[in-house]
């Protein structure tokens, strides 16, 4: 079983660097790489989302024909990982086994735009420290803002660029929600994620914020090695 990861807003694949000391060994951890950042740091970035979904789609699309695999994603991964489903059953190729969509509302929700990527830089950085996650320390050390402002700032423009299309198929694989408690995504919100899946829909709450998955990765690796080894269809569950 393949487990592919995608990254937030700003980050690499990176962040999913712990999880292979705590996955089951029958459980391929593989990081998805971005443009723009790691090791794909000097490709230029992706215009919008459908650009970054075909080029996701492009990698992995030879081991999804004779693999079985699952995604994950948060954030800004999280979006990338549901267009990416539509995207994989378009050209009828193997469908996941089960897919983790991590601190994000659906993408039916639709945001205010607020055209945050438009600020200037010193507005902007003010805005992500409002925002909380981006480390304090990256905010305020001038060099490492060069390397890392023009990646935020293209990723909020693909997520604030976005635009929603209702698909008529649900999601037919089995979907778990995971979400920090102290997020500012309610439960409706949560729930609202049963209007886009057919089959299984499973809910776990941690506590933290939007980036609670960096205090909990133990317990989240534990929900993928359990949930991956067993298959329950057709039920909402909500783990608090």
């Amino acid at each position: 079983m393949i487990l592919f990861c995608l990254p937030y807003a700003g980050g690499s694949e990176t962040i999913y660097y712990k999880w292979k000391f705590f996955l089951d060994p029958s459980i391929e951890l593989v990081r998805l790489a971005l443009k723009g950042r790691g090791k794909r740091y000097s490709e230029n970035f992706y215009k919008n989302i459908d650009e970054a979904v075909d080029d996701i789609f492009e990698n992995i699309k030879d081991r999804i024909a004779d693999e079985d695999y699952a995604i994950y994603g948060h954030s800004m991964g999280s979006l990338l990982a549901y267009e990416l489903y539509y995207k994989i059953s378009r050209f009828k190729l193997r469908k996941p086994m089960h897919i983790f969509l991590s601190g994000y509302k659906p993408p039916s929700i639709i945001k205010k735009s607020e055209n945050i990527y438009a600020l200037s830089d010193n507005d902007f950085i003010q805005k992500l420290r409002e925002l909380g996650g981006t480390p304090v320390e990256l905010l305020n050390n001038q060099v490492l803002l060069q390397i890392f402002l023009p990646i935020i700032r293209s990723d909020f423009e693909m997520l604030e660029s976005y635009k929603y299309v209702k698909r008529e198929n649900k999601i037919k694989c089995d979907v778990s929600i995971l979400n920090g408690k102290q997020d500012s995504i309610s439960l409706k919100e949560i729930l609202a994620w049963k209007n886009h899946v057919c089959s299984g829909l499973y809910i776990y709450n941690f506590d933290g914020n939007h980036f609670y998955l960096n205090s909990n990765v133990e317990n989240i690796t534990d929900i993928i090695n359990d949930t991956l080894e067993n298959k329950t269809h057709n039920k909402v569950y909500i783990h608090k």
